[in-house]
């Protein structure tokens, strides 16, 4: 199990991305001195905001060493989080390729740090989401959480300002432990999308454990949003703590 003493050091760092771009990125680490995995967090849609640098805290304080790049940096530095995401979106989002690079600079920062065992972990929200299911398709990892994320079995609309692909095809490639966090009452992505890929991954003999919980929509883990549902939020962290603690200790 991660050393649970909860001090910790939190703040922002710099580290060089996809395209050797510098990308602002939000560490928390413990102080201690136990071995530790490492989570790289991928923050939803809405951009790189103080609710996602809580979850990086969230993650340190439990004994992890996290980090969440900006992935909307290239848009400017000293543009704010909402502009930059609005830019990003309006280009289409965040292109695969890019998306790819930037989490394999955020895994081999985290296993630079004093202290790491090597074992690395991702976990994403909305958008995030897929991108993690993204990352654990390309990338060699020991875990990774999907918290409702769409357009991995579907495609985005025709009429959608976003352009994502489905990403069924790569299901033969997840490379670690896949869990998936989902909404019931959500859209995107809807129960059928989440049952389609349950199915993939059972018939490819992909370890993988999905929730979906009742009464709760997209973004429920979100406490500054009215979709926040308590109920599922708790018990969603219970299974992200103890599904970490089986694949990223030592």
């Amino acid at each position: 199990m991660p050393d649970m003493n909860d001090a910790m050091w939190a703040g922002t760092v710099e580290i060089t991305g996809s395209g050797q771009a510098a990308l602002e990125a939000y560490l928390a680490r413990p102080l201690g001195d136990s071995p530790r995995g490492g989570v790289v967090v991928i923050h939803h849609m809405p951009g790189y905001d103080d609710s996602t640098k809580e979850i990086v805290r969230r993650f340190a304080a439990n004994g992890y060493a996290a980090v969440c790049p900006n992935l909307y940096s290239r848009e400017g530095a000293g543009v704010s989080p909402d502009d930059q995401a609005a830019a990003a979106r309006a280009k289409g989002g965040i292109p695969d390729e890019q998306l790819v690079g930037d989490v394999a600079a955020a895994m081999a920062y985290l296993n630079s740090l004093d202290h790491a065992n090597g074992k690395i972990g991702v976990i994403g929200y909305c958008s995030g989401g897929r991108q993690s299911f993204l990352a654990a398709t390309s990338l060699q990892l020991d875990a990774a959480v999907d918290c409702y994320g769409a357009f991995v079995v579907n495609e985005t609309p025709p009429e959608s300002p976003l352009q994502m692909k489905s990403l069924i095809s790569k299901a033969p490639d997840l490379s670690c432990p896949l869990l998936g966090l989902f909404g019931a009452d959500d859209a995107y992505p809807g129960p059928e999308e989440v049952a389609a890929l349950s199915a993939e991954l059972e018939k490819l003999g992909k370890e993988h454990e999905f929730h979906s919980y009742p009464d709760a929509g997209h973004a429920f883990f979100s406490p500054d949003r009215p979709s926040y549902r308590p109920a599922a939020a708790v018990e969603g962290w219970k299974k992200v703590f103890d599904f970490f603690g089986r694949h990223l200790s030592v």
